[in-house]
This record gives structure tokens, C-alpha cells and sequence, in this order.
């Protein structure tokens, strides 16, 4: 039988969670759900540049993010903590189930997506699932994803991309991280933020949660 998540070998909280949501309900609720369960929950917050900095401090072990933010998006929040915590597993919140979320969840090199709206049970499944390593996307899925985004912008007669961001799109679909993209194309990290960005605002990233 595999081992719960949420127990250590002491019987007390095994995995620890961040919790990255602008809605306060949301993160009150998803608190509450896996304090129950006996997950540790480290931290909260409803701010991408908060949680930026509180992250890598508090050492979760996973992060369920809002995939939109008031400063920022989840995606450019996984993207970033992933740069320099490759252990780290990030899943995105969602409210639609379609293949605008699971292009997201792809971009961001999260693990999966739930949706908002799921029963608190289905919810803490999908946790439980990343928490112990498994990913909710289908193999081979990323790839896909990428490939077809890429297709579509070089594709594109009148592409919103310019050419640096379309360099750092197909370098994204390799499944490179921020700091692995500044080391191959040499740009400097703040750089491939501000790309990232870029390409997720010109996608249409920024305009749902």
C-alpha cells in the first residue's frame, strides 16, 4: 500500500504546502482541507511577489497556485520557484477544463491543474496524487502542448511574438526552466522573466484564473 502523503513516518505532518490563491475564501478553504487531512500547511498568500519571496524561505514541498493573480500570473510564479527548487511540485488552480488550463499547466511545468469547483475530496486526491509524485497530465502531453503553441505562433501571418520570445517559447517547450533558458541563450534571468511574461500576456494567459 503506498505511503499517505500527509502522515510522516512519526505519524505527524509528512508533506509540506503552500497555499498561492487571490481569493481568501479559497485559500481558507484548501487550509482547512488539508490541515484535516494532516498536511502541513507552511504558508498563504494572495500576492505572485509575496509568495516569490516567502517560498523559498519556508521550504514546501508543494504549491497549489491561483492560476491568475492581482500582480502577476501562477504560471510565471511556478516557472520562477521551479528555476531554483527543480524538487519542488507545483499544481495549478483552475475554473475551466479545457485546453487553455492545460496549456497553462504545461507553461507553468506544474504537474497538473484542479478545478476550483471540484468537491473538497476530489480536490485533495489531485494533492495527494502530485504530492507523491505523479503527475495528472497524460505522458507525452507537454510536448504536444508546446509544439502546437509554437506551430500556431510561427504559423501566425501577423505573430504577436517577436523573434527573442519565440526562441525562449520553443526553449520553454523543451521543458527548460527560467535560469536554464538564460544559460543557453545567454539573456540575462530578468530578461527571460520579463519574456515569459510577455509570452503569457500575448497567449492570453493573464485573463483567466
Amino acid at each position: 500500500m503506498a505511503a499517505d502523503p500527509a502522515i510522516g513516518n512519526n505519524g505527524v505532518g509528512g508533506t509540506r504546502v503552500f497555499i498561492l490563491d487571490s481569493h481568501a475564501l479559497v485559500r481558507v478553504g484548501i487550509r482547512e482541507l488539508l490541515e484535516e487531512a494532516h498536511f502541513q500547511v507552511v504558508g498563504e498568500s494572495g500576492s505572485a511577489t509575496e509568495a516569490s519571496g516567502e517560498i523559498p524561505a519556508l521550504s514546501p514541498d508543494l504549491v497549489v497556485i491561483g492560476a491568475h493573480l492581482p500582480d502577476g500570473t501562477g504560471i510565471e510564479v511556478c516557472r520562477e520557484i521551479l528555476s531554483d527548487n527543480p524538487g519542488l511540485r507545483c499544481l495549478l488552480l483552475s475554473s475551466y477544463d479545457d485546453d487553455h488550463a492545460l496549456s497553462g499547466a504545461v507553461l507553468a511545468g506544474a504537474a497538473g491543474y484542479v478545478l476550483r469547483q471540484l468537491p473538497g475530496t476530489a480536490l485533495l486526491d489531485g494533492i495527494r496524487r502530485v504530492a507523491t509524485g505523479e503527475s495528472l497530465l497524460e505522458p507525452g502531453v507537454e510536448r504536444e502542448v508546446m509544439e502546437r503553441l509554437y506551430r500556431a505562433q510561427v504559423n501566425r501571418a501577423h505573430s504577436g511574438l517577436s523573434s527573442q520570445e519565440l526562441k525562449v517559447l520553443a526553449l520553454m517547450g523543451q521543458g527548460l526552466t527560467n535560469r536554464q533558458i538564460s544559460e543557453e541563450t545567454r539573456f540575462a534571468r530578468t530578461t527571460v522573466k520579463i519574456q515569459v511574461a510577455g509570452i503569457l500576456t500575448k497567449l492570453g494567459f493573464e485573463l483567466r484564473g
